[in-house]
């Protein structure tokens, strides 16, 4: 019977651990389940948008392309990567880049060099601005802009148009007309001259009539 008392709790024993040991296990592979799945499912909230799908401009004016993304109050701009290009047959220039929260401007396409600005503080809010100057033609095309974090990434496209610029239309000089005084005066002028003449012509005659008139005999 002692011997047979002692068995039995024994084997309850030996139950009890084997209970906790794959309790453990359960726990732990729950856990690396939770690990492994957890970046697929954080990458499906994060959105990269863009705030309009198509941008029209003129050749050397400017224009802001904008992009939106998904804000993580856990985590700061430092762990921010993005990359802007312009997608085209033979290469994508680079647009703009940004690894870790600090620009590269070592990456950007000659294309962009001296003509992209942005915006640093409303980076924190989820907004990328770029301010593209003296645009030309040949900045058409698509661009994507991609956005990484430590365990997100997703990217958006929009559209950019430049036409040439329009020729300027040849303003045509007025034709000045004199005023009504204007002319008064002008007739005034012109009169008073011929009078003049008229004067000078009859003093210049009488003048030859006494110069030639013969002497009385």
């Amino acid at each position: 019977m002692l011997w047979s008392f002692y068995d039995q709790r024994h084997t309850r024993e030996k139950m009890e651990k084997i209970y906790c040991i794959n309790t453990l296990k359960g726990k732990l592979i729950r856990s690396i389940l939770l690990l492994i799945t957890l970046p697929s499912y954080v990458s499906g909230t994060f959105v990269v948008n863009v705030t309009q799908t198509s941008y029209q401009a003129e050749e050397n004016h400017h224009i802001t392309l904008e992009w939106t993304f998904t804000t993580n109050p856990h985590s700061s701009s430092n762990s921010l990567n993005i990359l802007c290009q312009l997608l085209t047959d033979l290469k994508n220039p680079t647009l703009f880049h940004l690894h870790e929260g600090v620009e590269v401007p070592e990456t950007q396409d000659e294309q962009f060099a001296g003509r992209v600005q942005w915006d640093k503080d409303v980076l924190r809010e989820g907004r990328l601005r770029l301010h593209v100057s003296r645009l030309r033609t040949n900045d058409s095309g698509q661009y994507v802009c991609k956005v990484f974090t430590s365990y997100e990434r997703s990217s958006g496209k929009c559209w950019l148009n430049v036409t040439e610029a329009a020729e300027e239309p040849k303003t045509q000089r007025p034709t000045v007309r004199p005023e009504p005084e204007s002319r008064g005066r002008i007739g005034f002028y012109t009169g008073l001259g011929l009078t003049a003449a008229a004067l000078l012509a009859l003093c210049a005659k009488c003048l030859l009539r006494c110069f030639y008139r013969r002497p009385e005999t």
